[in-house]
Parts: C-alpha cells; structure tokens; sequence
C-alpha cells in the first residue's frame, strides 16, 4: 500500500469500531460488513462491491499488529489526515510539507521539504525509516503471508449428500472450490493459497469457506447416515409387514417390519447412506405408528373388541416397576 494512502483514509471510520478497538472488536465488525457486503449478496451492485474491497483493505491494515503500529503512528503524525499541498499552509493549519519539514528541522509553512513516489528517498522511504523500515515504505521485513478470508456457500440438502463445484467470488476473484460428498451444515473446508495473496514474495493465505445446507423436508443427516421416519399403521406394527421406504435417489427400498415393532423404533437398511471416500452409511428408518383422526363405526367396535381381548395386559407396568427404583 502506498504511504500516503495511510494519510487519506481512516481505517477504523471504514469498520465502525473505535480507535482503541481490540482485535476481537475489529475482527466480528469485519465479519459482519463484510457478510453484508459480500457480492453474493449484492449482485450488480458496484456500490457495495467497492465498500467491500474498502472493508477488506481496513481489516489487512488493522487486524496486522506491525501494520496497524504503523498505521496509526503515520495518523497520529498527521492529526489524523494530512492535507498534501505544496503552498504555503493556510488558515487552516499546516500541511503535509509542514508536518515534515517540522521534523527535519524547518519552521513555519513552506515548501521545505518535498516528496516523491519515483524511485530512491522518496516519500515511503523517509516513513519508512522513521518507523523501522528499510527502502520499502511500511512493508515488515521478509516475506509477509497473505491474510485468510472467509466466505460461506448454502447448499441444497441433495447437492450436500452427493457433493457439489461451487464457484465464490472473493475480493473480485472468482474461486472454483469442490464441496465433499456428506457436508454438514456449519462445517468449514479450507482452501490452501487461496486467499489473499502474500508480500514481498511470500505465500498467499487461506481461502475458508463455511458451507450451509437446507434442509429436506423428509430426510437428514446423521454423520454418513441417512435418517427418515416413516409412518406405519397399528396393524403393520402389530402383526408385521414389508413397506415401500423412499431413498434420496428418487427410488424405493422394501424393509421388514417385524411383528411387534413399537413406535419409534429405528431399523437399518445397509449401504443405502451417504458415499463418501471414507465408506458408505446407512439408511435409519424409524417408525412411527399412525393413529387414525376419525373412526368409522366399523373400525371403532373392532377397536373396542381388541382392547376388550388384550384388557388383561398392563402396557404401564414396567414403567412403574423402573420409576421407582
């Protein structure tokens, strides 16, 4: 960055946060301008795009101790924003040429003391070795890794199970990343290199991308499991039965229901989960007995005749038995 741009913009204004702001504070006023901001979110809109590289070049300076050392020793130097004219100083109070010429030992306005962006003492190279530099402004010494960004991508459920290539735009680059098959929702994937890149030769940082997947009206996941519940009647419960489950690809898979197989209870069908490189889960079918909202008279003496013939049973019993332990 160039040393006068330091002058000209104010870094914490740009972020909200206070001049005392510590890193934390700096970091989630980032995070949320920068969520707000995003091109994702702000199709077309130039406006927002060129806010966001600002918030993006404040949080570089800012969350960098050396840089923001720096930073805020040039702004405080400065009054807070030089004014760069090459006249004399006005009503207003001393400009650029003052602040400096009063440090080499001028007086009063005037153009004692000039800068240049060209090649060799110019106006980086004297800052920069006010402040510890050598010959290259305000850069730290050696090769500088580049910042980590952030960004996040939503997923349907069916693109999450299977894996997906999406592509992110970051600080006007468009990434290509490849999602896993099996991504959960909140999970983080880092993309080595590709964030910000690095300087004076050094590497470029991370790009990490937090995936959000909606949700499926009927299926879940449950690590590379699938989960479903599927309803049953009391007779398909009772006295067993083979029922047509639906699989995310679109088709069936027939499972067994036992005889006597309460409500709630989960059966496991092999392979039919999610397929990772890691292996292949399940199928966790659950089942839950449907009970009918009306009765035809019909229906309602057969259900009075079966509690009639079952009225012996306690279903509570061992409910009783295990509270009181």
């Amino acid at each position: 960055m160039a040393g006068q741009d330091w002058f000209e913009k104010d870094f914490y204004a740009t972020l909200g946060v206070p001049k005392n702001a510590d890193a934390a504070t700096i970091k989630k006023a980032y995070r949320k301008l920068a969520r707000e901001l995003h091109p994702d979110q702000n199709p077309g809109d130039a406006t927002a795009e060129a806010r966001f590289k600002e918030v993006g070049e404040a949080y570089a300076v800012l969350s960098d101790p050396e840089q923001r050392r720096q930073y805020d020793a040039i702004r405080a130097m400065a009054g807070g924003g030089a004014r760069f004219s090459a006249g004399p100083g006005g009503a207003e109070g001393a400009g650029f040429e003052d602040i400096l010429g009063g440090l080499f030992g001028g007086a009063g306005a005037g153009p004692r003391v000039r800068y240049s962006t060209g090649g060799g003492g110019g106006f980086e190279d004297i800052l920069g070795g006010l402040f510890g530099g050598a010959g290259g402004g305000f850069r730290t010494r050696g090769p500088v890794r580049g910042q980590d960004l952030e960004a996040t991508t939503t997923l349907p459920f069916r693109q999450a199970v299977e894996g997906s290539t999406v592509t992110i735009v970051v600080e006007g680059r468009r990434v290509t990343a490849r999602i896993p098959p099996g991504v959960r929702d909140g999970q983080r994937i880092r993309l080595r290199g590709k964030g910000r890149p690095g300087e004076a030769g050094g590497p470029a940082g991370d790009l990490v991308i937090t995936v959000h997947v909606e949700p499926h009206p009927v299926f879940s996941m449950d690590g590379r499991d699938l989960r479903i519940t599927v309803p049953v009647t009391f007779a398909e419960a009772a006295l067993g039965a083979q029922v047509d489950v639906p699989t995310l690809d679109g088709r069936t898979v027939r499972v067994k229901v036992p005889a006597g197989t309460p409500s709630g209870r989960t059966l496991r069908v092999r392979g039919r989960g999610v397929k990772t490189p890691q292996g292949t889960g399940d199928l966790l079918v659950t089942v839950q007995v449907a009970v009918p909202q009306r009765l035809s008279a019909e229906a309602k003496a057969a259900v009075e005749a079966f509690d009639a013939a079952t009225r012996d049973g306690d279903v509570r019993a061992d409910l009783r038995a295990r509270a009181a332990q």
